[in-house]
Parts: structure tokens; C-alpha cells; sequence
């Protein structure tokens, strides 16, 4: 696998999505990973190609799993120096490079992943990658935790303007803005008699 360094979008966005898909980061939310086939549509939703052609295991589910919580742990670090470190040390997993290669009539730095890295090492190289640049580009005060009081979730905030709340705009924004819309229409007096 090869990983467009200057791209954290993808890499810290990765990081995000596994980090948030434990069952014990929203209070109503099931794991999300629970089987190969949930790991499958994870990795298609954001387009991550599997290692190879190979079938996705049991094995690397309780992997990736494991590795879950190394991404959190790097999301949820307090102080940059941590986040650095933790983010190093998942690049480090199978990390190789950086190095130039060719795009689109230019030159881009890429990370590769070292032949035969297994597919939790694979996403380890992408969301540590994605954070290290992330925290190079945005710094590490766009690392931040859901502002949902029934989330427990973390996030790299990569929008334009820096002003994002949510791990989750759809899921953790959405509920709390409809938990608002109806606190306030039930305190509005009725116009009907």
C-alpha cells in the first residue's frame, strides 16, 4: 500500500472512523466491527483496499480491534509530544519511506507499507500517517473529543474553518440538534386552545 502523505484528510479520517467504531464510545451504539464482513464494508466505505485479494479473517478482526484502541489512545493524547509519539509508532508497525513518486506531471511523498504487512499494520501505516501529517498541517489542538454528552468519541477536526464539534456531524450533531429542536418546541406555548 502506498499512502499520499500530504493527503491527512484520508488518514486522519480513517484514524477517526476506527477509533469511534467501538461499541463503548456511543451509549446506544453497537460494536461496529464485529465480524470480517463489518471490517469489509468499513474498509470499502473508506476506500481501503484489503491487503491483496486475500479474505479478511477472525484474525485480523481481533487485530484490527487491538489497534482500535492504539489509534484512540494517539486521537485522545494529551499533550502534541504523546500524540507524536503514539502517532510514530503506529507508522513504525510497517511503515516505509517516505519517498517522491510520481503525480499527475509532479512529485508527491508518499509512505509505503513493507511487503507482506498484515492488514492491521496496513491501517496502522494509513492512520499514523494521517496523523502525523495532520498534526504537522492543523496542529494539536485540532485533536479533540465529541462534544455529544453521550459520546465518548475523539476526532482530528481537518475542516477549512476548524469549528467542528462532533466525531460525528451525522450521527452526534444531528441527535443533539433534534434533542434541541424538540426541548424547544415543548417549552413554546401552543397555539391551539
Amino acid at each position: 500500500m502506498q499512502i499520499d502523505f500530504s493527503d491527512y484528510a484520508v488518514g486522519a479520517g480513517v484514524a477517526t472512523a476506527l477509533a469511534n467504531s467501538s461499541p463503548a464510545i456511543r451509549v446506544r451504539t453497537s460494536e461496529m466491527l464485529g465480524d470480517p464482513a463489518d471490517l469489509a464494508r468499513f474498509l470499502a466505505e473508506h476506500a481501503v483496499e484489503p491487503v491483496g485479494t486475500r479474505r479478511i479473517t477472525r484474525r485480523d478482526l481481533a487485530q484490527v480491534h487491538v489497534l482500535r484502541e492504539e489509534v484512540r489512545a494517539a486521537l485522545a493524547a494529551t499533550t502534541e509530544q504523546e500524540a507524536v509519539e503514539r502517532a510514530n509508532a503506529l507508522v513504525e508497525r510497517a511503515g516505509r519511506g517516505p519517498f517522491l513518486a510520481p503525480n499527475e506531471g509532479g512529485w508527491r511523498w508518499r509512505v509505503g507499507t513493507a511487503p507482506g504487512a498484515d492488514l492491521a499494520d496496513e491501517l496502522a501505516v494509513l492512520a499514523g500517517s494521517g496523523l502525523l501529517a495532520a498534526l504537522h498541517a492543523l496542529g494539536h489542538d485540532r485533536f479533540r473529543a465529541c462534544a455529544a454528552p453521550e459520546c465518548a468519541g475523539v476526532y482530528v477536526d481537518t475542516s477549512r474553518a476548524g469549528r467542528r464539534r462532533y466525531c460525528s456531524p451525522q450521527i452526534c450533531g444531528n441527535r443533539l440538534n433534534v434533542a434541541q429542536h424538540r426541548a424547544r418546541h415543548k417549552r413554546e406555548p401552543s397555539d391551539t386552545p
